[in-house]
């Protein structure tokens, strides 16, 4: 059996060397053959360096670059598309992700599940901020775009073979793979940890990019903000009529004047005009994600990869670039050599 990590990064030089040694110390009390594959997300500083650098000594720990910030998402695909495991991890590489849960998780892959979820029981190094964010990012996305994503389950997942195959099939430009996930609806069993805080370095989701992946999440799977802007124009049209009837009433019993009148006047119309140029900002939205889709862009582009061999089955949207292989071969390893891996 082969255990493939998917391991996005993105200046992460800091913590790549506790990763590696954490990891490895695992994976050499797991009673399975290996692979880790990182995918560098356009990173400015060391981190492809020090990959390239281990991979070098390892043909099993695989790099593969992206020319530009793609996006976590991006990454976590692109990781999936290569990985040759019959069990694949996603994980992050700032060990909130605990590698030490990968022999349960593996546990439950060989009980017969094929989506494998690591759920945090515990927040304790995150801010009371970040706690409520994430609690209310959870409510929503269980409201508004499936009820079936478990609260407090991120990106870290195990994936059967089987499964692995029908995520490939999802190819939007807008990802949210916990939805993906969620609506595929396989058999799965959740893994409780308790969250760490980061073994260094910065957080890579500050808060702007958690609400454009909340956004993101939304509006890739559920057309409820458009439906939600029909129910604030009803209200908002039956605000007015009732203004109107009192106004009305005002006039015929001598009340009304144009002073009295002029504040109320103006706020209506600000109120109508603002809920207008929302509904038509949500509405635009929607049709510039169409537009995005129509036009059938790459998800990301590789501009370089070591010991990566081609993925075994045909992938649609990508771009590969590395200049040391043609097309049909494999990739070469950092010193040069082209690494072969057995069929499995």
């Amino acid at each position: 059996m082969l255990l493939s990590l998917v391991i996005p990064v993105f200046n992460e030089e800091d913590a790549i060397g506790f990763l590696l040694k954490a990891t490895r110390d695992v994976l050499g009390r797991l009673d399975c053959d290996w692979e880790i594959i990182f995918v560098n997300d356009g990173s400015l500083d060391r981190t492809a360096e020090i990959i390239e650098t281990e991979a070098s000594e390892n043909p099993r720990i695989r790099l593969i670059s992206f020319g530009r910030n793609f996006g976590h998402q991006a990454a976590i695909t692109a990781g999936l598309d290569f990985a040759a495991g019959d069990a694949i991890v996603v994980m992050d590489a700032d060990l909130q992700d605990p590698p030490e849960i990968l022999a349960e998780m593996l546990e439950k892959y060989r009980a017969g599940y094929d989506v494998v979820s690591a759920q945090r029981i515990s927040r304790g190094s995150d801010s009371f901020f970040k706690r409520s964010t994430a609690a209310a990012f959870y409510w929503l996305m269980r409201r508004m775009v499936d009820e079936r994503i478990v609260p407090e389950v991120g990106d870290f997942r195990l994936f059967s073979r089987p499964a692995l195959r029908a995520i490939r099939r999802f190819r939007e430009q807008h990802r949210f793979m916990r939805g993906l996930v969620a609506w595929l609806g396989l058999r799965e069993a959740v893994v409780p940890f308790e969250r760490k805080p980061r073994v260094a370095g910065q957080t890579k989701y500050p808060l702007w990019k958690m609400v454009r992946f909340a956004w993101t999440a939304v509006s890739s799977f559920s057309a409820l903000p458009l439906r939600l802007t029909i129910g604030m124009g009803a209200c908002l049209f039956l605000v007015g009529l009732v203004y109107l009837g009192w106004a009305g009433l005002a006039i015929l019993a001598g009340h009304a004047t144009l002073i009295r009148g002029w504040v109320s006047l103006i706020a209506l119309q600000a109120l109508f005009f603002g809920a207008t140029f929302l509904a038509i900002g949500v509405m635009g939205d929607y049709v510039g994600r169409i537009y995005e889709e129509i036009k059938g862009r790459p998800l990301y582009v590789i501009t370089s990869a070591v010991n990566v061999r081609m993925p075994p089955d045909e992938v649609p949207r990508i771009v590969f670039l590395d200049s040391a292989s043609r097309p049909g071969e494999l990739p070469k390893q950092a010193d040069g050599s082209k690494h072969v891996v057995p069929a499995r």
